[in-house]
């Protein structure tokens, strides 16, 4: 019987594994992990971290799979996220979106932050039209 309670959030910046955040906020707490791709718009900005949009374009990162959805109450901290709030005044704003594995094949729904594309101009995003965001690549 597949577990109903299962909470899957895709991840395309500082949570995938090897970067900043995962130790912290999924090592140890996601049941599994696995390369995914999303569709949206993605940016590089300033302070070291990554930002997605809506869009059409490949965005590159890892769906993870959590026990319920208690983890979603410390990732709306990070990503400063209140679902009580206005979506302008949250720095990103959770959506569930459909993910796909590397052929293309659908892996179902998962969570997913958006940041507004206003936000992203206020930060002087860089596209990053590989769809790609590493904490090691150079802003130009």
């Amino acid at each position: 019987m597949k577990n109903v309670s299962l909470c899957n959030v895709f991840v395309y910046g500082t949570l995938k594994p090897n970067e900043a955040n995962y130790a912290e906020y999924c090592a140890g707490k996601a049941i599994t992990q696995q390369q995914a791709i999303a569709y949206g718009k993605l940016f590089a900005l300033p302070m070291g971290y990554p930002a997605m949009t809506v869009g059409n374009a490949q965005v590159h990162g890892y769906l993870l799979s959590f026990p319920d959805a208690s983890i979603l109450e410390s990732l709306d901290e990070l990503e400063d996220y209140q679902s009580d709030r206005a979506s302008h005044e949250n720095l990103y704003n959770r959506r569930l979106i459909e993910v796909f594995d590397l052929q293309g094949e659908a892996l179902g729904m998962a969570w997913a932050y958006f940041m507004e594309l206003a936000q992203v101009t206020k930060f002087a995003g860089m596209a990053q039209h590989d769809g790609l965001w590493t904490q090691t690549k150079e802003m130009p």
